[in-house]
């Protein structure tokens, strides 16, 4: 047998991976067969093939890159993607994140290379060693796969498949399929599943354990009615630009499957690959829970509540703008409050949608041209936080402040607590709400001071700060464990208290 790359895990863990198709190995490597040149998940239903026939790769491109094509049966396209790459700060991290928001699309190897500090070669160089294939094999892999799952799933035109998946042209798009697939696109349509509808639904697969309705509950609470709709099952959202609404909503998928089921509605081809990979960060579809959990797991604090919940993720946001601003509001007032007050300035600068949309979504959240200039102070705001929104918006608008997901966290937080009203609280979490980053850390809050002290006297933000250096990389995550333990007890108490 043999390991076609050095970032796999170890041979015998893949060795068992496969042979008991542990869904908690999904997308961490995938198996290659020699005897029939097909590349599976670990997860595949497929018969063992003999150990002398298997490889194991690194990713989906590194298999590709080696004449291997994608199997039919799992499917690989379905694989969450690897978080150990696609979070955080190292380069490959950074790098995929500009290759989701459409980099090389739309630039080049060298505009790529230079976003990230490094030139084209050593970058190349970089993702050779670590994923098995050069950065645009890596993201045409993805894009192909991608593709391949409209095809499978939808009955979306091939024209627009191609525009989805990040082809401007259908004849690029044809012969890079033909290429990977051994069959030209339209192949895959001879038994299509999906049924033709106004929205699409898709598979979003996920590493188990996934705590869906931890994530529902927690966005429920900070839904803005008219933009969101949350309830105790799924997630509805609207989304622009205005003159060309789409929208979306997630559900379990029916049965046991360790997927979320998407309908999404989207007027713009071009967007669908985008909208996904949102999602799978804002779902956090690619956390993996075992990782995550061998560092918490080490922690006398957190080691009883990750127990509790291992399915527990990191929540994102839909826009960077729209969670500056809850964040703004946030300041030093409850959950509840903050919420009324981004409902108000919604429903007063949101842009109304004129088409028909499901119950519950008619309209976008203002962006900071519709903010920049307006006194928010008559929606109930303090003079201090209607003038953070306005100089936020205004930073936002004159590029001294952004949400590019390729920075590094220190130098977000650096450049944001240059403006006035935001403090290291207010940026550590706009950055695990807005960036995803699942090593922000909001210190100085007061509850996880609370709770980090497991019941003894509340510490300093500087004493959880030095506490907090053993769960990196994942500080983040430890995060949203002590919140839920303070809001577990909280209810908790409640409920007693209501029956007496």
């Amino acid at each position: 047998m043999e390991t076609a790359h050095t970032d796999v895990p170890d041979r015998r863990i893949c060795d068992q991976a496969r042979l008991s198709r542990d869904a908690r190995f999904d997308g961490l490597f995938f198996t290659a067969v020699t005897s029939t040149r097909i590349y599976c998940r670990p997860v595949c239903p497929a018969p063992s093939p003999k150990p002398q026939n298997v490889r194991y790769y690194a990713s989906a491109a590194a298999a590709e890159a080696d004449g291997f094509r994608p199997c039919l049966r799992c499917r690989p396209e379905l694989s969450p993607g690897n978080d150990i790459w696609q979070r955080g700060d190292h380069v490959i991290a950074r790098a995929l994140k500009l290759m989701d928001q459409g980099v090389l699309d739309e630039g080049s190897m060298e505009d790529l290379s230079a976003r990230v500090g490094l030139g084209a070669r050593q970058l190349r160089r970089i993702f050779v060693e670590r994923l098995g294939a050069p950065p645009m094999a890596v993201h045409t892999t993805r894009r192909l796969l991608f593709a391949k799952q409209l095809l499978t799933e939808t009955h979306l035109p091939v024209t627009d498949v191609a525009l989805a998946s990040g082809f401007g042209s259908l004849r690029r798009f044809n012969a890079a399929f033909q290429l990977a697939n051994r069959m030209p696109p339209r192949d895959m349509r001879r038994h299509p599943r999906g049924a033709a509808s106004d929205a699409l639904t898709l598979r979003l697969n996920y590493r188990p354990p996934y705590d869906f309705d931890a994530i529902l509950g927690f966005l429920r609470t900070r839904a803005l009615p008219g933009v969101e709709a949350v309830d105790d099952t799924s997630y509805a959202r609207v989304f622009g630009p205005g003159n060309a609404p789409g929208w979306l909503k997630l559900t379990h998928w029916p049965g046991q499957e360790h997927a979320l089921q998407l309908q999404l509605h989207c007027p713009r081809p071009a967007m669908m690959l985008g909208i996904v990979a949102k999602l799978r960060r804002m779902f956090d579809l690619d956390a993996d829970p075992l990782n995550i959990g061998d560092v918490l797991g080490q922690s006398q604090v957190l080691k009883p509540l990750h127990a509790r919940r291992p399915g527990l993720r990191l929540p994102g946001g839909w826009d960077g703008f729209e969670i500056a601003v809850r964040a703004i509001l946030g300041q030093q007032v409850s959950v509840a409050a903050a919420r009324t007050l981004a409902a108000r300035i919604a429903q007063r600068y949101g842009t109304p949608i004129a088409t028909s949309l499901p119950a519950g979504l008619e309209r976008l959240f203002p962006g900071p041209d519709a903010l920049v200039d307006v006194d928010l102070r008559e929606l109930g705001l303090t003079s201090a936080r209607a003038n953070t929104v306005r100089g936020v918006a205004r930073a936002l608008l004159d590029g001294r402040i952004d949400f590019r997901h390729e920075q590094p966290l220190d130098e977000f937080v650096a450049r944001w607590v240059e403006l006035a009203g935001i403090g290291e609280w207010t940026a550590h979490y706009m950055a695990m709400r807005a960036m995803s980053h699942p090593d922000a850390f909001p210190a100085a809050d007061l509850i996880l001071r609370r709770e980090a002290a497991a019941g003894g006297a509340e510490l300093s933000t500087k004493a959880l700060t030095t506490l907090a250096e053993s769960w990196r990389p994942w500080r983040a995550y430890a995060v949203m464990h002590l919140w839920r333990n303070a809001s577990d007890a909280a209810h908790a108490k409640a409920a007693t208290k209501g029956q007496r």
